[in-house]
């Protein structure tokens, strides 16, 4: 295994992917390495490889054997490593709860719309009294990204739809679910964000591939939502997960196009030297 400083590491993939564990086997010809960044290391080294013809970097973003809990993930340090490694585009996947009756386990979401319900999380790379730095978040998920997910011609993919993200490790209350659904809010996760901002002032094209494993507290009666629950429906559903990733990396453009993404410090410099 390599061990190499985010200044070091060489270009080695133009793809990462952030999801977890059930997605190594997928990988050919894995190499692994440790990158260090200035926001200390991220949740495990990055495994890369190739993988729907693509030369991916992956990483866990629970990190080994699931240790990192939502609140505690290095979300500065994650991004930052990928960038190091050559990646521009991010792929992120992630299991979601639903907050409608109709998009049940197993309902596959590309949503297009983040909502920051988190706190006490390191949210921007600007370092204090570094100047202002104010970043172009209307539209947080790259288009280009969203439209080769919604090539898949597998499994129905909803178009669409508004991640409302909390800070976990708690589920909501049912009142705070139903608060959520009077929104229009569609799915509830716990890990979108920082993850999203942070990509976008790394100048990186993000998209959100989503699970439903669950449906939350206030959607039906019951008991409401269990850890056991979500990560039973996770591995019963995997394999429609790695089906749409495959079919988003073998459709994703070669290279960062005029999406915006790329483009955020056109007009301005960014406020610190980009890995």
């Amino acid at each position: 295994m390599q061990t190499l400083s985010g200044n070091d590491v060489q270009a080695t993939c133009d793809v990462a992917v952030i999801g977890g564990s059930g997605f190594y086997s997928l990988i050919e010809d894995a190499e692994t390495v440790a990158v260090t960044t200035p926001f200390g290391a991220p949740s495990a080294p990055l495994t890369i490889g190739t993988f729907a013809g693509r030369r991916v970097a992956f990483l866990p973003r629970h990190g080994a054997e699931h240790r990192f809990a939502p609140h505690a993930i290095p979300f500065q340090a994650n991004l930052w490593a990928l960038r190091a490694a050559g990646a521009r585009q991010v792929i992120a996947t992630s299991a979601v709860g639903s907050l409608r009756a109709d998009y049940g386990p197993g309902t596959l979401v590309v949503p297009d719309q983040v909502v920051d319900r988190t706190h006490g999380r390191p949210g921007t790379f600007v370092a204090a009294g570094a100047g202002v730095a104010h970043m172009p978040f209307a539209d947080p998920y790259c288009p280009r990204g969203r439209s080769a997910a919604l090539i898949h011609t597998g499994a129905p993919v909803v178009d669409g739809g508004a991640l409302v993200v909390i800070n976990g490790p708690r589920f909501s209350t049912r009142a705070e679910s139903l608060e959520y659904q009077s929104h229009g809010w569609a799915i509830i996760g716990m890990t979108g964000m920082p993850e999203a901002i942070l990509a976008r002032e790394l100048a990186l094209c993000y998209t959100t591939l989503a699970l439903v494993t669950d449906l939350d507290a206030g959607v039906e009666h019951g008991d409401g939502v269990t850890a056991h629950e979500v990560f039973e429906t996770f591995a019963k559903n995997l394999p429609l997960l790695r089906d749409l990733l495959a079919t988003t990396l073998a459709n994703l453009p070669q290279e960062q196009g005029d999406c915006g993404c790329s483009q955020v410090y056109a007009d301005i410099p960014p406020p610190y030297e980009l890995p």
